[in-house]
């Protein structure tokens, strides 16, 4: 078997382990494939002969973490693309493909706790102030709005969202997370009157009478991708005079640290952003705790 063959066909048997084992989601196996392509092409360009897996050692995995280095990549990604080859290389290990596994020896580059970018709550009630003019894509998009600010999605959450997964009535979402984990969220009832004005005024002309399950249509009445919904949420925040290069995400975390602000406990807001260890959730406090030294700063008289 050739090199690169071998290589493509255990690459597709760990996506098939990483879908129908480890239960990841489509967006997470993605990436775990692109980082191991990545890589793959580093040793194509700089190895001159046909290199087997097997054959691969940890000077040429230090060699290709100095190339992204220099590449300007950033100590989080290469954390991530470092997670990524050492879960690789511990199924090809399992699979008896190799006897030694080459990262081993690697330590994890030490990244920082960058706090999440966020909106302050005067510059979310401009994003989603509604137009005296709403046409049915306009409904559509504020009530997407509304919706991420009130129970703090994912973007990839949203945009899958079908039509029986939202109850009006009791004021809640059913959500299919990462790892397919279900979790319900609630919201408002100011983002329930939004996705209600939606669905009677807004989604049935976006059908055009075609069936369709999900609740957050295109204008050609299918699903909406994540990049539309991004180009969406731009344009809205320089329409609202938001100068900041806004995101789906800097919603779900404005989500997050008001909630934290306004006395919710972390318990409660791990559950509604599905997140799977408390740690995760705790960077919220060190955002609630530096907007308290910048409030002492600004207003104690020695501050």
């Amino acid at each position: 078997m050739k090199a690169a063959s071998q290589f493509s066909q255990y690459l597709s048997l760990f996506v098939q382990y990483l879908t129908i084992q480890r239960r990841l989601s489509k967006n997470t196996v993605a990436a775990y494939s692109a980082d191991i392509q990545s890589f793959f092409n580093f040793l194509l360009d700089t190895t001159p002969s046909p290199l087997y897996l097997s054959d691969i050692q940890t000077d040429q995995i230090i060699r290709y973490f100095q190339h992204c280095h220099q590449q300007r990549t950033s100590t989080r990604s290469n954390a991530r693309r470092l997670a990524t080859l050492r879960t690789f290389f511990r199924f090809l290990k399992d699979q008896a493909v190799i006897t030694i596994d080459p990262t081993t020896a690697i330590d994890s580059p030490k990244i920082g706790h960058s706090l999440p970018k966020m909106l302050s709550i005067t510059e979310v009630d401009a994003l989603l102030r509604l137009p005296e003019k709403h046409p049915p894509m306009v409904l559509r998009n504020y009530a997407m709005l509304h919706l991420l600010y009130a129970s703090g999605l994912r973007v990839s959450e949203l945009v899958n969202l079908s039509l029986n997964s939202c109850n009006l009535s009791s004021g809640h979402v059913r959500i299919l997370g990462k790892g397919n984990k279900e979790r319900i969220v609630p919201f408002s009832a100011t983002a329930g009157k939004m996705i209600s004005d939606y669905l009677e005024y807004g989604r049935p002309v976006l059908l055009k009478g075609k069936p369709n399950a999900i609740l957050f249509c295109s204008n050609r009445g299918t699903a909406m991708s994540r990049n539309r919904f991004w180009q969406i949420i731009r344009e809205t925040a320089i329409q609202a005079g938001i100068s900041k290069a806004i995101s789906p995400h800097m919603l779900r975390h404005s989500f997050a640290t008001h909630l934290l602000a306004g006395g919710a406990d972390l318990r409660s807001l791990q559950m509604m952003l599905g997140h799977t260890d408390i740690a995760t959730t705790q960077i919220y406090t060190h955002v609630d705790s530096d907007r308290l030294k910048e409030i002492h700063r600004r207003y104690h008289p020695r501050g």
